[in-house]
């Protein structure tokens, strides 16, 4: 069996294996959440950095972010300000 499946399933192991570090990648799935990106930087991301990496940045991101809301909301209430 060949064909376009098989393609991009050796393109996404072969990305698998780039060594763009943790950290460019959080940086990158930061910017993402603002939505500010120059597009030469978005170039450079796709080429160097592991989509892996952006899967678990993603996900941490995400929980982070909903932790900080929990923090505030119950900050908010605590504090009798949302009375």
């Amino acid at each position: 069996m060949s064909g376009p499946q098989d393609d991009s399933g050796a393109t996404l192991r072969q990305a698998s294996r780039r060594k763009g570090s943790f950290a460019r990648t959080a940086q990158a799935v930061a910017w993402s959440f603002f939505g500010v990106r120059k597009s030469v930087e978005y170039e450079r991301d796709v080429n160097e950095i592991n989509p892996v990496h952006v899967v678990i940045a993603g996900v941490a991101g995400v929980l982070l972010f909903i932790g900080v809301l929990l923090v505030l909301v119950r900050w908010v209430i605590g504090s009798g300000v949302a009375v």
